[in-house]
């Protein structure tokens, strides 16, 4: 196969940890080649979607891991696969990004995952398609009504629809002396919608990280455990990721999600499940590959890949 990767930059990643790291390192293992371009070397020329791109070669070891051939315009069409592995913010230049790879599809590019369905699909928004996982919720940008939820609920987390990380989130209660100053910085003084969500005290045994492939999940899950004194298990927030295998319940929300997802041409999606309840659908850049490989022996890439080259052989 031929892949090109949308990415950061690549001095930016954390080879030890990176997840696209570990997709292109098994691409390459298995004799795939590999060409990489950053977002904004994405543009529409004459009506074709085009991208300057570079052919990657990894190297063994050392602080350079990688080289690049000289750079070469290309139609997305002349890969077999374009992935869209550029972390948000899913801001305007990422919505941008989408449109362009939407056409891309139209001319005959195979685009993962589908511009449309990342598009359409809130990373915390979407999880009210699937109300029967979703916790206690409200979204609005009115703090009256948000002062309602935190009344009638006692204990919430409040967060922006388009954060990462664990970014710009807040665990309130009703007594707490910064309530209103809270409300007003979250939702910008009543101009920016956000989440608000019933508070789940089984935080403390993970926020767990569960991939889908293709439709089905992988065996274990990456539970993200909060260090003490912080609400958040997100790792980027100082979380410690502990993989342990998917629970019954886990399960359940796997196979419920996993055929919508697939319908949809979401080939690559980290569920984000707290307790008993489905908090986030990610869709953009989902993580934690090598962490699930390094603690449990699975490899994630490797299943990724696989998958990958299913859906190459079978649409070819």
């Amino acid at each position: 196969m031929k892949l090109a990767i949308i990415l950061d930059p690549l001095e930016s990643l954390k080879t030890y940890k990176d997840s696209t790291y570990a997709m292109m390192r098994e691409a390459n293992a298995r004799g795939h080649e590999l060409y990489v371009m950053e977002q904004h070397e994405l543009i529409l020329d004459r009506g074709q979607v085009r991208a300057q791109v570079r052919r990657l070669n990894l190297l063994d070891g050392g602080a350079s891991w990688y080289s690049l051939e000289a750079p070469a315009w290309h139609s997305l069409t002349d890969f077999d696969a374009a992935l869209m592995r550029k972390d948000p913010p899913f801001d305007m230049e990422y919505i941008y990004s989408t449109y362009l790879l939407e056409l891309a599809e139209q001319q005959g590019a195979r685009v993962l995952n589908r511009p449309d369905s990342v598009r359409n699909f809130n990373e915390k928004l979407s999880t009210a398609k699937f109300p029967q996982f979703m916790p206690p919720s409200l979204v609005t940008r009115q703090q009256g009504l948000i002062r309602d939820f935190i009344a009638s609920e006692g204990d919430i987390i409040l967060k922006p629809l388009d954060g990462m990380g664990g970014s710009g989130i807040f665990r309130i209660r009703e007594s707490d002396p910064n309530l209103n100053v809270i409300l007003e910085t979250v939702t910008m003084l009543g101009t920016r919608t956000v989440m608000a969500q019933r508070y789940i005290p089984e935080i403390t045994l993970g926020d767990k990280r569960i991939l889908m492939i293709d439709g089905e999940p992988a065996p274990y899950a990456l539970a993200r455990i909060p260090k003490a004194g912080e609400t958040r298990g997100n790792l980027a927030a100082g979380g410690k990721g502990v993989a342990q295998p998917l629970s019954a319940h886990d399960c359940e929300i796997a196979a419920t999600l996993g055929p919508r997802l697939k319908e949809l041409g979401l080939f690559l999606v980290g569920l984000d499940v707290i307790g008993d309840y489905l908090t986030e659908i990610n869709v953009t850049s989902p993580t934690g590959f090598q962490e699930i490989t390094a603690q449990t022996g699975f490899n994630v890439a490797g299943m990724f890949v696989e998958a990958l080259e299913r859906q190459v052989g079978r649409e070819a």
